[in-house]
């Protein structure tokens, strides 16, 4: 049975989803992308993949909240805590993690790894500080 289809953020209203996003360090299946522009409400659910000893980008949003989870595999996770410095954590299956707007943060695949993620709907809310694949 097809999913109904759900209003999404302006700019995204025609989106076909699921959509697979293909990325240096693997991947992103974007399974849901939702907004209700009467309560200003919404989120994004994804399934991310990134292969072992790869990592995304050292990187924060200006309003996006995440929250990760760990379906499978090991990660270090690089988070900026609330007086400026990265902390390191280990995480592994049944795990998760939340990024407050602001927060510097990273995921590094110790072994394959897949990630569900939530968070509010602005998904092109990136700022990366570092990344290992020249992207900006």
């Amino acid at each position: 049975m097809p999913n109904k289809e759900l209003p999404r953020p302006k700019g995204y209203e025609k989106l076909s989803l699921p959509k697979l996003v293909s990325k240096p360090w693997g991947w992103e299946n974007w399974l849901e992308l939702w907004y209700d522009s009467k309560t200003g409400r919404g989120y994004c659910l994804k399934l991310i993949f990134l292969k072992s000893n790869e990592k995304s980008s050292l990187q924060y949003h200006r309003k996006k909240v995440e929250t990760q989870y760990v379906v499978k595999g090991r990660a270090e996770i690089s988070l900026e805590d609330e007086r400026g410095l990265i902390k390191k954590m280990i995480l592994s299956e049944g795990r998760f993690f939340t990024v407050n707007p602001g927060r510097r943060h990273r995921v590094t695949a110790l072994t394959d790894l897949t990630l569900l993620e939530v968070s509010t709907p602005e998904i092109g809310d990136l700022v990366r500080v570092k990344d290992n694949y020249n992207r900006k």
